[in-house]
């Protein structure tokens, strides 16, 4: 061997100096000293660094020449091979990511496509509150079926139907970051033949709680009662009843989307549940509850709340408080148009599954029933209409506007 550490101490004028076995130091200065590689391939003469002395003493140095010889002795070229070494790990950084910041990317890159704003506020929610704190730091490549079991295992018993939502959160975060190649294997959060094996059914643990909804017999005399109330929630939600349509559609309403001429509310799809246009005929009634209602300059929105934009989700639920209805919801009332409808009339169910937008069929009917029983449902809405106001407001009952609003 050509160097030892004395000299190496020694060596301060610039060049190079052979330890031996295509090892050398190259000297620039005194405190700038490393370690080459020389070797020929392909008829090319090349250098490969070694380090720095400061940091790779001699002997670790001739151990890293040495391992340069055995890959030229296996045919390949050291750097090339230390190039696609320095890849790979580089592509493995790029592939290691934490499960929370998963699944906010993956929140971010579907937010645009989930029309409920209480289902956006709530995926990230419910990460935040159950699965973040326990494996949000962890890669997500590392989580596997304990990791899950960690997070929603405590509270399935207690908080069922949350415990399953969360669940399924977290399936829909690993199967996005399995397509993104940031994992591999099967899905642990899965429910079927998984998780299922290890975790109670639902139905098994958890009593169904259907919305308590407004009888029958009743609806007449609640409309009346419903006419007395003041203030455009009490407007929105006679509306709502004699269209049967979702909260989230009548608070979204605007005046764009009304036909006065045609009687025709049609609601874009955009703002449907099933992403599909929907015409809703309006019935005479609906049409003197819209002329009730008083109009803003340059507001588009048909009820608007208390910051001049749309109502609020809760808005028609705090009517029913205020009438001492907090037995009913407001979502209810369409189970109530659907049991009247069912079992008081004699219109077709896919007629009235149409009035609730509901879709109807296999993919294949509904690929040929390109109409949408708009005539049909206006009759079914007018017959509903009759009998919503089909008892007699009694003597002295006060039907208040709201156009005295300020």
């Amino acid at each position: 061997m050509g160097l030892t550490q004395k000299r190496i101490e020694k060596l301060n004028t610039p060049g190079r100096y052979s330890d031996g076995h295509q090892l050398y130091l190259q000297v620039q200065s005194r405190t700038n000293k490393s370690w080459l590689f020389r070797y020929t391939i392909g008829g090319r003469e090349r250098f490969m660094g070694l380090g720095p002395l400061h940091t790779i003493g001699l002997e670790e140095a001739r151990e890293r020449a040495r391992q340069a010889r055995k890959t030229l002795l296996d045919g390949a070229d050291p750097l090339a091979v230390r190039a696609a070494q320095a890849a790979q790990r580089a592509l493995e950084a790029a592939r290691t990511i934490t499960f929370e910041a998963a699944a906010k990317t993956y929140y971010e890159s579907h937010e645009a496509s989930w029309k409920n704003a209480k289902h956006r506020q709530q995926f990230l929610n419910t990460l935040k509150t159950y699965v973040f704190p326990k494996i949000g730091k962890l890669p997500v490549a590392d989580i596997d079926t304990g990791l899950v079991l960690k997070c929603v295992e405590p509270i399935w018993h207690d908080k069922t139907e949350t415990a399953n939502r969360t669940r399924g959160r977290i399936e829909a975060v690993l199967d996005w970051a399995t397509v993104r190649n940031y994992r591999k294997g099967d899905n642990p959060a899965r429910w079927r033949g998984h998780l299922s094996e290890v975790l109670p059914a639902r139905g098994k643990i958890q009593k169904t709680n259907h919305h308590p909804a407004l009888p029958i017999d009743e609806v007449p005399a609640f409309m009346t009662a419903l006419r007395e109330q003041q203030g455009v929630a009490a407007r929105a939600l006679e509306f709502t009843i004699l269209t049967a349509a979702r909260t989230a559609e009548t608070v979204g309403a605007r005046w764009s989307e009304i036909d006065f001429s045609n009687a025709t509310w049609t609601i874009p799809a955009g703002r449907m549940k099933a992403s599909k246009e929907h015409r809703v005929p309006l019935s005479k009634p609906v049409l003197h509850v819209l002329r009730d209602v008083l109009r803003e300059k340059n507001n588009p929105f048909v009820f608007i709340g208390p910051y001049k934009a749309g109502l609020s989700n809760m808005a028609m639920a705090a009517t029913l408080q205020r009438m001492d209805r907090s037995d009913i919801t407001v979502h209810s009332i369409r189970s109530t148009f659907r049991t009247w409808a069912g079992e008081r009339t004699a219109h077709p169910v896919h007629v009235i599954e149409q009035a609730l937008a509901h879709s109807i069929g296999t993919k294949v009917e509904r690929a040929y029933a390109r109409g949408d029983l708009f005539t049909k449902r206006a009759r079914l809405m007018g017959d509903w209409a009759k009998y919503c106001y089909s008892k007699p407001i009694e003597a002295g009952a006060k039907i208040v506007s709201i156009r005295g609003r300020k």
